[in-house]
């Protein structure tokens, strides 16, 4: 969470911060947090101030406000579809639209900025909303707490024991009057005695668990709607018969395969001696390591150890066929009676790709699956890094009681996934259905779980038929240990609960059901039948925009105050999906084709680069991250006999200043420059450097990935051509990952477009080539003839590239890049100028 204030015509410190705060409240595993700062304008002329939240990407964003000199600009709720329409003329202006972007795993990043007169204050009010997952026995609350600068009054409120000044993650026994706060003085904030700037930066963790009853769990009735939390406590695990199904194909090269095999041989050593277990591997082809269910005995396991350590890559991806083959391995194992009548089924899918072998439609293998599980057992999928089909999966899990997870690439993958099997690995209790009475209760969230795992928690919700309603009959059953229990749920009054407590947030069991049911919606609206999909979208439209909610189908419109320098018009805050998360990409390949994806207007802009081999442009240029990438062009071995003369980037130059890292990649090698020291890698040779502030992973003949420390991430694709051929040569291609952890201010011929950029496409008319229509493009303030054509993206496919479909700006992009191309011509592949 920060502000940042970009220069105008005074210095940045006259500017002041002189207020942010944090403020959650929790009831019932419901946050509500409120952010509030303000900033004052001691200058004498106007600055730019922009406001950042990092928020949890499962919160939903439920208000926003600016108050600027005495006025309140107030962000409101609409259909995404309707509030498209409200900002298309300030789009076609240039003025920016987007206000969330992904923001790392966990995070989304919500910025806005606006123009603060002279002597001016203004003051920024986020509020968002969310249910708090229990895993692995704890609830957790994370706040990113990053002002990057020293401010007056400071404060971070959780819900009076004061937290210990140099502590960000503290275990608590919360009780319901437990109150947490963080209020460090301005002394405490300076990195130094006299320092300006602050050490706080960091995120800040609360993790805890709540005392429950002993019965049928925690029932809290308020104003004719109930929440259930159910984790009973001291059961006994059930076993489980589980089959690991392991991706083997070419794309698991390298850390990849090697991060599984160390999460694998660990899994194994977990599996208790009742379980039993399988092993499919998996690329064009299938091969089992037993052809039926195995019990987890020692012997056993460390015979299957060695059989993973023994595990090459090569091929394709035949997901249908290997994921069937798990199906028939635990049905066999139920036939045969070979494992425990009282089991819990599931198989665990690891893949990093998308299905090209075999069956390789995603509805019918999806359609395959679900009738050969047949309810019978859980499928859950771990997709790795950024190229896999995520949506694919997650439809997949979903549809057989399963969940997915993104395992993102990265030191940690081992940890990512052991810690999900954790989270899977003890079940007590399957077929758990929660029953309330008919006549009474209505519109419940989902009652039926396919499992309860140890140290998870299932929350029903629902809507009382009578709202003077104080008590009813509430029903568990489950397969366990003939596991049934009764009670009886009672209203509890807030202000006996909660005593001298003011209660903040309205009707937080009607908002917590509210939440559930949406987010219900949302599944079912990816995993349903046709009509199933219709209705789901239209319930989770109607009750979005009746609770104020910022989900996938509405939008929050931000209308900012019109100054002389910046027109009137409103901004758009989106939720994002998984997909969209990580599908925006920015990159330059080919002849050198630059291609701008912009997913919050389902279109994608793109323009080519033409000049002298040899020339040097500025590609990205972040003075305040301190990074830079410039690219050096090549032409082909002689004139082709058309006269045309191609130049692709040969050489690409990397720096982050702050790191004190710089890599020079050409298409023979990389080499790579810290702190006097230097190192070389080839092409020739899969292999990874890792530091500790940067990581490189060479995939061989293929890609580089280089990951800056808690920075963006840029990949490097090698094209190889064939020696002999008698024009072209090998060349690169370079894309951008995590590109919204850059500042507002990055520049460059690709770096400008990293926040966006907004346009409108009308009058669209025949081009010259049948299949390839141009049209008027409005955009930062002019009318562009644009064509509809399309750029490849070799991120997955190294030889044949993916067409993804843009609108071509003619002119080496004049009009849409700022100024012109020989603007960003650099002297050298590590210079500025």
């Amino acid at each position: 969470l920060f502000f940042f204030l970009q220069k105008r015509s005074t210095d940045n410190a006259e500017v002041e911060v002189y207020s942010l705060k944090v403020d959650c409240k929790v009831a019932s595993r419901f946050a509500h947090t409120v952010i509030t700062s303000s900033a004052l304008n001691k200058a004498n002329s106007s600055q730019e101030v922009f406001f950042e939240v990092d928020l949890p990407k499962t919160a939903f964003i439920t208000n926003f406000s600016m108050e600027i000199e005495g006025q309140t600009y107030t962000g409101e709720v609409k259909e995404k579809e309707k509030a498209k329409k409200q900002y298309q003329k300030a789009v076609s202006t240039g003025q920016t639209a987007g206000l969330v972007k992904a923001s790392g795993r966990k995070m989304e990043k919500f910025t806005v900025s606006v123009n603060i007169a002279a002597n001016s204050n203004v003051t920024f009010i986020l509020t968002h909303e969310e249910l708090l997952q229990r895993k692995l026995g704890q609830y957790e609350i994370m706040t990113r707490v990053k002002p990057k600068q020293l401010v007056q009054h400071f404060e971070v409120c959780r819900c009076s024991h004061p937290i210990p000044q140099n502590i960000l993650l503290w275990q608590i026994s919360m009780n319901p009057r437990a109150h947490i706060s963080f209020c460090p003085t301005l002394d405490q904030q300076r990195k130094c005695l006299g320092c300006e700037g602050t050490l706080i930066d960091g995120d800040f963790f609360i993790k805890y668990d709540v005392n429950r009853a002993e019965t049928i769990g925690d029932i809290q009735i308020v104003n004719g709607y109930f929440v259930h939390f159910f984790a009973p406590s001291d059961l006994p695990r059930v076993p489980k018969n589980v089959v690991f199904v392991i991706d083997r194909s070419g794309s698991m090269s390298g850390i990849k395969m090697k991060q599984t095999k160390e999460a694998m041989l660990a899994i194994l050593n977990d599996l208790a001696e009742d379980d039993y277990f399988g092993i499919v591997l998996f690329d064009s082809s299938i091969s089992t390591w037993k052809e039926s269910l195995t019990k987890a005995t020692k012997e056993n396991v460390s015979k299957a150890q060695q059989f993973i350590q023994g595990i090459t890559v090569s091929g394709t991806t035949n997901i249908n066929d290997a994921v069937m083959k798990a199906v028939d391995m635990i049905m066999k194992g139920k036939r045969d009676k070979k494992v425990p009548e009282r089991s819990v089924s599931m198989v665990i899918l690891m893949t990093d790709g998308m299905p090209n072998s075999g069956e390789s439609s995603v509805p019918q293998i999806q359609e395959n699956v679900l009738l050969a599980m047949g309810g019978n057992m859980t499928l859950f999928c771990l997709g790795f890094g950024d190229d896999v089909d995520y949506s694919f999966l997650d439809v997949m899990s979903r549809q057989n009681k399963g969940l997915a997870r993104r395992i993102y690439e990265g030191s940690d993958a081992t940890v990512q996934l052991q810690g999900f099997y954790e989270e899977v690995a003890s079940p007590l209790l399957s077929e758990v259905d929660l029953r309330y009475p008919d006549n009474l209760v209505n519109s419940l969230t989902t009652s039926h779980y396919k499992q309860l795992f140890n140290g998870s928690e299932i929350v029903v919700a629902g809507r009382l038929t009578d709202y003077s309603l104080d008590n009813f009959l509430v029903e568990v059953f489950a397969h366990g240990e003939d596991f049934i229990i009764k009670g009886q749920a009672s209203a509890q009054e807030w202000d006996i609960l909660y005593p001298e407590q003011e209660y903040i947030f309205g009707d937080y069991t009607e908002r917590l059901w509210a939440y559930l049911t949406i987010q219900e919606l949302l599944s079912k609206r990816e995993t349903g039948t046709a009509e199933e999909k219709g209705n789901a979208t239209a319930q989770a439209l109607e009750m979005s925009l009746q609770y104020s909610f910022v989900t996938p189908l509405t939008s929050m419109v931000v209308t900012k105050p019109e100054t002389d320098e910046e027109p009137e018009g409103p901004l758009i805050a989106d939720k994002l999906t998984e997909d969209e998360r990580q599908k925006a990409q920015r990159f330059v390949d080919g002849d050198p084709h630059f291609m701008i994806e912009l997913p919050e207007q389902e279109d994608a802009l793109c323009f080519n680069i033409d000049d002298r081999p040899g020339t040097i442009f500025n590609l990205v240029r972040d003075q305040l991250a301190g990074i830079l990438v410039n690219g050096q062009t090549i032409g082909d071995k002689k004139v082709a006999p058309d006269g045309k003369v191609n130049t692709y980037f040969g050489r690409f130059g990397i720096v982050h200043q702050g790191l004190g890292v710089r890599l020079e990649v050409t298409t023979h090698d990389i080499t790579v420059s810290q702190d006097g020291k230097q190192a070389k890698l080839f092409w020739s040779d899969t292999a990874s450097l890792k530091g500790a502030n940067m990581d490189l992973q060479v995939t061989k003949d293929r890609s580089l990935t280089v990951t800056l420390r808690d920075s963006v991430r840029f990949v490097v694709i090698l094209h190889k051509v064939w020696k002999q051929h008698p024009y072209h040569q090998d060349y690169l291609g370079f894309y951008t990952l995590d590109s919204h952890l850059l500042s507002p201010s990055v520049h460059g011929l690709l770096g400008q477009f990293y926040h966006g950029v907004q346009f409108e496409v009308k009058d669209m008319r025949p081009g010259e080539v049948p299949e390839k229509p141009d049209a008027t493009m409005l955009v930062k303030g002019q009318e562009l003839t644009v064509t509809r054509g399309w750029q490849r993206d070799f991120r997955w496919d190294v030889k044949n590239g993916e067409n993804i479909p843009c609108w071509f700006i003619h002119s080496n992009g004049n009009g849409l890049i700022d100024g012109n191309h020989t603007d960003y011509i650099m002297s050298g592949l590590f210079k500025t100028v």
